[in-house]
């Protein structure tokens, strides 16, 4: 199993700091993936509970960097970890913008993007940025479909219910052939049939392991029904730890617990069949190089397992 970590993109340490330390000192640890996430508001109201924990958003979100920057600015910095999103919110921009950003970012990275996509939990974000919240499965079926027809097509012409794009040459194109990755973020059954039938992989957020093998043996039918083969599918789990000082119940977990009980849980996910986990330090209160600490402590204790 590959292991990642989450730059510091949220909260105080979001600043050019934060990013080179956590990024170069990761991959010098030997971690595998760097890993940023997506906000455009932190509403002091919000229109919807943050869908975990008791539902209140964290506030390192107040402070948020764009992912897609941020990355480009590590992508300058490493030669080695790959560089992915989890999650991109994929509907806030015209699907032609993202491909421009993704390929670009993918062309600079020398072949390093992972793009994890999702579609957000907040409708005050989408009002923000003039997109609707109705439809959103819809929108994001023709953005993919856009991304396909912008990384394979030399001349690309898109006429969709939602998007025209006039005939067109496309000479910029992804270092990765024949694009990146796109993994997706989604439970639903609609998302999950998306992913058996057209993504490369899911973005899970850390979950008891029964569950979360449940869930991908239905994207694995999927794709077997779709005439995909499931072997080339990935999982890239996402872990944010709620550190406590003393055990927690194992029923707690993995919402909160020690760093031995996260270490263990990795080790469980591995022989689970996880492809990728990577752990956000960013969700539990640390100074930065308290942060940088756990990194390294959480990496030698699962790959001592």
């Amino acid at each position: 199993m590959q292991l990642g970590l989450a730059l510091p993109t949220f909260g105080p340490d979001a600043r050019p700091e934060g990013l080179l330390r956590v990024c170069l000192t990761a991959e010098e640890m030997g971690y595998d993936s760097l890993w940023t996430g997506d906000r455009v508001l932190a509403p002091l109201v919000p229109g919807a509970p943050y869908p975990s924990g008791d539902g209140v958003m964290p506030r390192a979100y107040e402070n948020h960097m764009d992912p897609l920057v941020a990355l480009t600015f590590v992508a300058s910095h490493t030669t080695r970890v790959r560089l992915g999103t989890s999650t991109l919110n994929g509907l806030w921009q015209p699907p032609i913008m993202l491909a421009r950003s993704l390929t670009t970012l993918d062309v600079l990275s020398r072949g390093r993007l992972v793009v994890g996509l999702g579609l957000g939990w907040m409708p005050d974000e989408y009002a923000a940025v003039a997109v609707p919240w109705k439809g959103r499965g819809a929108r994001l079926d023709e953005t993919l479909d856009v991304l396909e027809e912008y990384w394979a097509e030399d001349v690309l012409a898109h006429e969709g219910p939602l998007f025209t794009i006039p005939e067109t040459v496309v000479g910029l194109k992804p270092a990765q052939r024949p694009g990146p990755p796109v993994l997706l973020a989604a439970f639903t059954p609609g998302g999950l049939r998306r992913i058996g039938r057209r993504c490369a992989g899911w973005l899970p957020v850390a979950m008891p392991l029964p569950s979360l093998m449940g869930m991908w043996d239905t994207i694995v039918r999927e794709a077997v029904e779709a005439q995909r083969d499931p072997s080339t599918l990935r999982m890239a789990l996402r872990v944010n730890p709620q550190l406590t000082e003393s055990k927690t119940d194992p029923g707690q977990m993995p919402r909160a617990g020690t760093l031995t009980q996260y270490i263990d849980y990795a080790r469980a996910a591995a022989e689970a069949g996880v492809h990728e986990l990577f752990v956000d330090f960013g969700q539990t209160t640390a100074t930065l190089a308290e942060r940088v600490d756990l990194a390294a402590r959480f990496l030698e204790g699962v790959r001592a397992g």
